[in-house]
């Protein structure tokens, strides 16, 4: 009976862990999917007032612009700042980058399973399109694709060129976060 007793307790403990890792998992999944509902309206009103809106009421980040991405159909709102809890919720600009959209540099980063997991499709001449909150559209061309460690600083220098920087964790498939490589996504702007 003893015996037993133990067995139920083992499977009944294997499958609440199991239950719990999945959860876990798949939380990330889930903020990512609900904010982007919310930054969605939130962008709309950014877009039709003079100061930016926040999503909810406690978030310290907000929408500066809209990543589109014609050829694969895909678009993401770029929230202010690049924290681990802005990621959280969609890629974010690091503020001492220019603006997205604007003269300079402009470096946004997000995260390599969920908001830029496309960044692995994209191709050199592929085209990328920054809206920004007055609705002018920046048109940008993938130059080149590059992996860097992240001591490598030389890159987020600023510099003379209108480029786009989008960057993410790497490789792709890691099985544990973070790493030390950042896969980079190099565009310039191109008139239209």
């Amino acid at each position: 009976m003893e015996t037993q007793n133990m067995k139920r307790l083992l499977v009944i403990t294997l499958l609440l862990t199991a239950v719990w890792q999945l959860a876990a998992g798949g939380w990330i999944h889930a903020k990512a999917w609900l904010s982007e509902v919310l930054v969605a309206g939130a962008w709309e009103s950014t877009r039709s007032e003079t100061d930016h809106v926040p999503p909810w009421d406690w978030a310290d980040t907000w929408p500066v612009a809209r990543l589109s991405v014609p050829g694969l159909e895909i678009e993401r709102y770029i929230l202010a700042g690049a924290s681990g809890r802005t990621l959280a919720f969609g890629p974010g600009w690091i503020e001492n980058s220019a603006r997205p959209g604007s003269a300079g540099k402009s470096i946004i980063s997000g995260h390599r399973d969920t908001h830029f997991r496309f960044l692995q499709q994209l191709k050199q001449g592929d085209r990328l399109v920054i809206e920004r909150p007055d609705r002018r559209l920046v048109h940008y061309a993938v130059l080149q694709q590059s992996v860097h460690h992240e001591n490598e600083t030389g890159l987020l220098q600023p510099d003379m060129h209108n480029q786009l920087l989008l960057i993410t964790c790497y490789p792709f498939d890691a099985l544990v976060p973070g790493g030390p490589l950042r896969y980079v996504v190099t565009a310039e702007e191109v008139v239209m």
